[in-house]
C-alpha cells in the first residue's frame, strides 16, 4: 500500500498526463503492461486498433524500435516500465520517446519463468541510445 501510495505521489509531483495506449484487441500482454502502468497511478485510456503500426509511425518511432503496443504520456510515445517512464518525465530529454523492442521475456506485459536481459532505448531524431539497462535471471 506505501508502494503504491508513493507511486502515486511521485506521478503527481512529476505532473505525468493521462496515457492513452495503443493495443490490438487479442492481445493479452498489453493488458498486463497497462495494468503495471495504472498501479503506478498513471490513468491510462485505451484505444483498440487493428494493428500499432500507424500509432508508432506518427509518433515518429520507426517500426524496428516496436512492441505490441505504443502508449502516448507527454508527447513521448512509450512501451516500456513505469520507472522508465517516470525517469523520462521528470528529465524531459528531447526525444521522441522510450521502447524495448520486441517485449523480451521478463518485461512488464511479459512475465514469466525467467527473464531476458533487456535494454529500454531513448528514441531520438538522430537514432537511439541505451536508457536504462535490466538483468536477465538466467
Amino acid at each position: 500500500m506505501i508502494r503504491f501510495a508513493a507511486a502515486i505521489l511521485t506521478v503527481s509531483l512529476l505532473g505525468a498526463a493521462d496515457m492513452t495506449v495503443y493495443k490490438t484487441p487479442t492481445c493479452g500482454c498489453c493488458g498486463k503492461w497497462i495494468e503495471h502502468v495504472r498501479v503506478a497511478g498513471i490513468k491510462v485510456k485505451v484505444v483498440e486498433v487493428p494493428s500499432t503500426a500507424a500509432a508508432r509511425s506518427s509518433a515518429g518511432i520507426k517500426e524496428k524500435y516496436g512492441s505490441c503496443h505504443t502508449g502516448m504520456i507527454n508527447g513521448y510515445a512509450i512501451e516500456v516500465p513505469v520507472a522508465d517512464i517516470l525517469r523520462l518525465i521528470k528529465e524531459k530529454p528531447k526525444a521522441k520517446g522510450l521502447a524495448v523492442p520486441g517485449m523480451p521475456m521478463g518485461s512488464p506485459g511479459m512475465e514469466g519463468p525467467y527473464k531476458d536481459a533487456y535494454s529500454v532505448l531513448l528514441i531520438t531524431e538522430e537514432g537511439s541510445t541505451v536508457f536504462q539497462n535490466y538483468a536477465g535471471s538466467r
